[in-house]
């Protein structure tokens, strides 16, 4: 394997860790709110849209401080490289939160 294509892998080795670590200690701090039976007669929805709603803020409070700490540690000619990664963080908030409920 080339030099490059270690690099990738272990950036993709981080990011996996970093969204692995968020989601869980997301989850956990986030475990008393919301509803977990969503078939009941006197349901609302408020409940799980608050749950939703901080799980989304605090993700882009934790997305926003990996950012500003890695753009920070890694070369000026590597930093446009970053957005790719943060990106994908985005698309895998979604995903996140359908396996959060």
């Amino acid at each position: 394997m080339s030099s490059g294509k270690n690099t990738w892998l272990k950036w993709l080795l981080y990011f996996v860790v970093f969204e692995l670590a968020v989601f869980f200690g997301l989850q956990w701090l986030l475990s008393g709110m919301g509803m977990s039976n969503q078939v009941q007669p006197e349901n609302t929805i408020v409940p799980n849209w608050v749950k939703a709603v901080t799980f989304i803020l605090l993700y882009l409070l934790c997305l926003l401080a990996a950012v500003l700490v890695v753009s920070s540690t890694v070369p000026g000619k590597h930093r446009p490289q970053l957005m790719r990664w943060v990106y994908l963080a985005l698309l895998g908030m979604f995903v996140m939160l359908f396996f959060l409920y």
